[in-house]
């Protein structure tokens, strides 16, 4: 039987000041164990959207539940969810383990805890060589893995990753999306959004297009390129949003 994990509803967000809706009456269900893709172009409200689901801002209207049950604030399910930002979530002076352990701290793990899944975690990405070196001055593919360490240390239910595999060389990448898919089968639902389309297509079970702040297609990846007759993510993508610039 399926299980709901994410229930969208009606979703508009307008930011102080503009007359125009961001996201624009979002629905969307995302189902627990699915590798669900947020893809669009630029200017979408991708962000925005992921940014209301991990309750770093409130939306102008609509409701969000997890589980099935609607959530007005976000602090019940704040430990279950991860969030890997574009952005390097750590601090460059520290080393991986002693990042991990003060992230940890924050989400309220216990020191015997921290310690243990910080050894697993950085064995399992390949950091446990470099553990007590300044992370300011690994390469780029292994901050991305620092990042994500520090987004899984508390074992989310829900993973969301905004372009986890972005100015990484290929063994990088195709480390971090093995590791992800072993997450994933064992239960951990991942939302994803990247402009890297050939990744999405093969990373993401599920995608939702999204564009002027509106879902304008969303379905099983394979079943929605039949549909379509599109050849791949990349075609479907211009055959829904057209072929002008962005900004």
């Amino acid at each position: 039987m399926v299980e709901s994990c994410i229930n969208i509803h009606h979703l508009k967000k307008r930011y102080p000041g503009e007359e125009k809706f961001t996201l624009q009456d979002i629905d969307l269900n995302i189902n627990v164990g699915e590798k669900y893709g947020i893809l669009g172009p630029n200017g979408a409200g991708k962000t925005t959207l992921i940014s209301i689901l991990c309750g770093l801002m409130e939306q102008s209207n609509g409701e969000v539940a997890y589980w099935g049950k609607t959530v007005s604030g976000m602090d019940e399910i704040q430990k279950k969810i991860g969030f890997v930002p574009q952005e390097y979530a750590f601090y460059n002076e520290l080393s991986p383990v002693q990042n991990i352990q003060y992230f940890g701290a924050m989400y309220g793990l216990d020191a015997s805890t921290i310690r243990n899944r910080t050894t697993d975690i950085l064995q399992v990405l390949g950091l446990a060589e470099v553990k007590n070196k300044k992370v300011g001055k690994f390469s780029g593919g292994m901050k991305r893995r620092v990042n994500l360490a520090i987004g899984i240390i508390h074992q989310p239910s829900v993973l969301f990753l905004d372009e986890p595999t972005v100015g990484v060389d290929i063994q990088s990448k195709m480390a971090i999306l093995r590791f992800l898919n072993e997450l994933n089968e064992k239960g951990t639902t991942i939302i994803y959004t990247s402009h890297h389309l050939d990744e999405a297509q093969e990373f993401c079970t599920h995608i939702a297009l999204i564009d002027n702040g509106k879902i304008i297609t969303h379905g099983e990846t394979d079943a929605l390129l039949k549909q379509h007759n599109s050849n791949d993510l990349k075609d479907l993508l211009i055959t829904f949003t057209g072929e002008s610039y962005r900004d």
